[in-house]
């Protein structure tokens, strides 16, 4: 039997790793990941007809979470589902240099009064479709096919990142614990690449 050719010395061996990307960890998100801001300035907003501060359980858990994750909560808010109220609160915080990220619950179903998604859809300059995605297939893995109806977005308005939830508590859960918390930071560190 004839023997092994030697190792390559040049190409992808040459760059520590072999030529499928195995070997060596992924140095691109990790070396991403640990430049990212350790705590992010957000604003939380509940988009609710029937909500007090009282009874905000989900805008409750988006504060304590984010808190414990250590990051700041520079604004909350509730606002009735008017998309007119929805786009004025999102365009004060986008116009504020201390608030670097968005975070909203509520209005995202396909119900005639849920216009959350319509309002923040229409200011995003850029949109983060993998948001949405992710946040359906996790809520498949829970809810089944009823996930569909969620219309769960994010986005970058002004250099301000926006993310909407769906108003259930287990939803922003999902939200918080699955896509927001492991990625905030992160995503604020290549918005402002």
């Amino acid at each position: 039997m004839p023997a092994a050719p030697p190792l390559q010395t040049t190409g992808f061996a040459a760059m520590g790793e072999g030529p499928f990307g195995f070997g060596l960890p992924a140095t691109g998100t990790e070396a991403h990941r640990a430049a990212a801001p350790p705590s992010v300035r957000c604003a939380i907003l509940t988009v609710s007809d029937t909500r007090t501060p009282d009874t905000d359980a989900s805008g409750a858990l988006l504060k304590e979470t984010l808190r414990l994750a250590g990051h700041e909560i520079v604004d909350y808010r509730i606002v009735p589902d008017e998309p007119d109220q929805i786009r004025d609160i999102l365009r004060a915080w986008i116009g504020r240099e201390e608030v670097q990220a968005i975070i909203s619950n509520g209005g995202t179903g396909i119900a005639a009064r849920d216009t959350t998604y319509d309002a923040i859809a229409g200011l995003l300059q850029t949109r983060i479709d993998g948001f949405g995605e992710l946040f359906r297939m996790l809520s498949w893995q829970e809810i089944g096919a009823a996930a569909m109806l969620s219309r769960a977005v994010a986005g970058v308005a002004s250099g301000t990142l926006i993310m909407a939830l769906p108003g259930s508590t287990n939803a922003v859960r999902l939200g918080l614990t699955k896509l927001i918390v492991p990625e905030l930071g992160h995503l604020i560190y290549e918005i402002s690449k």
